[in-house]
Order: C-alpha cells, then structure tokens, then sequence
C-alpha cells in the first residue's frame, strides 16, 4: 500500500453492482441485521485452508489478504483522531485520511511508516480489527493503495492495445484512441481497484493476534513500527 484524501460524491458506474464505496466511515458498528449479504464468515479462511492446506502458499496468501485488511483499517482510525483514546468521528460526508502516514503488507506483518506514537498504534490496531470483524469492511479499502495503481495500469494498457488494432493505423486517430484510453482508464480505475481490494487483495483479518510491535526504518530513513501477526483458528 502507498495509502490521497479521498470524498466522493454523485453517482459511480459500478451502481448496478449494488456495492457503495462511497459510504463515509464512521465510528458506529453496524448490528447483524445491517451488515452486507455477501460480508464474510469468520471460520471462512480457516475452513478453506483446512480443505485447501496441499497447496502450496495458500496460509501465506490468506494471511497477506487479512493483514492488508488490517494495515488499511489501522491507518483509517488514526486518521480519524490523533490519539486513540478520542471517541471515534461522527459519520460525515468525508473519509479522514492521514497522508503522512503510509504501509507495507506482509504475510507476516505489516510496516507503517510516518510519526506515530507506539501507544496510540497498538490501540489503533485493536480497534481497527474489532470494527473490521464487527461489520465495517469499508475500513479494508483505502484509496491510496498500490492495488488502486496497479488496477488502472492493466486497464490503461489494455485499452490503448485494443484501440491500437481496431482503429485505423493512422496517427490522428491512433491519437484520439489513445486520448479516448486514457480517460476511460481513469474514469473506470478507482471504482475497479475499489473492487480488487475488496474482493481480491484484502479479507476481514478473523484470524490474525498481534504478537508485538517494534520500532523500525525504511531506506530512506523514515521512522516507522512493524506490527508482527500470528495465525490463529
């Protein structure tokens, strides 16, 4: 993840699927009832790797899922106050994204970089997962994910290729193609990167324990903590 600010409004051209991105996150945990059809059950990892465990990397990619779950949830919340003994915000039009504050998923773990007190950190990511597990999957999507930019490159690609071979071989219109693939791309690629994590890259962390937190620095110098994960059934 390189978790901008992000507050959409106004209608998506992904409606029809029923999935609404752009719900403000907010503090309130949704009851049973209120909770999404297709939210996912908690024995659902461990079941699958249970009938699944021949395959190779399979523990290690269902971790990886649930821990970006986790490290986008982490940066929400601390986004929403500058200390996690704060109530959380009120539900408004805007989603709270801290900027300076960027992650990196592992299967073991994941790094956060950017100025955060350990105390506030370690109660951000017990607060985090408790309203992920609760109900608020929105929190496993964060507009500044590399998932976002790795979605709209493939679908920039794809679309200068395909108006490529089906428009003349001439430069004005290979042109106007390319322009017209440009602005599809990124029309289209929020929405479905949106998807992507939600559906592919993240999962509600059900079977992730913290085992500790160490202070740590990236290459470049910048402080940062790494949150060690666990499995469990």
């Amino acid at each position: 993840m390189n978790t901008s600010a992000s507050a959409k409004g106004g209608s998506s051209p992904f409606d029809f699927f029923g999935f609404d991105f752009t719900i403000p996150l907010s503090g309130k945990v949704p009851s049973l009832e209120d909770r999404p059809l297709d939210f996912p059950q908690p024995t659902q990892d461990a079941d699958l790797l249970k009938q699944l465990s021949f395959i190779p990397g399979l523990k290690e990619i269902l971790m990886l899922r649930q821990v970006h779950a986790l490290e986008h949830a982490t940066v929400w919340v601390l986004g929403e106050s500058k200390s996690a003994y704060s109530p959380p915000l009120a539900s408004t039009n805007i989603q709270v994204d801290n900027e300076l504050l960027s992650g990196l998923s592992t299967e073991q773990g994941f790094y956060l970089y950017g100025e955060v007190n350990i105390s506030d950190l370690r109660r951000a990511i017990a607060l985090a997962q408790h309203r992920l597990t609760s109900g608020e999957w929105d929190l496993a999507v964060h507009p500044r994910c590399g998932t976002n930019l790795s979605v709209a490159m493939l679908l920039t690609a794809g679309l200068a290729v395909s108006v490529h071979l089906i428009l003349p071989f001439r430069p004005i219109e290979q042109l106007i193609g390319l322009g017209l693939a440009a602005t599809t791309a990124a029309e289209l690629a929020p929405d479905l990167g949106s998807m992507a994590q939600r559906y592919l890259t993240t999962a509600i962390p059900f079977n992730l324990a913290i085992e500790n937190i160490t202070r740590t620095r990236d290459v470049w110098g910048r402080q940062g903590h790494f949150v060690k994960v666990c499995w469990q059934d």
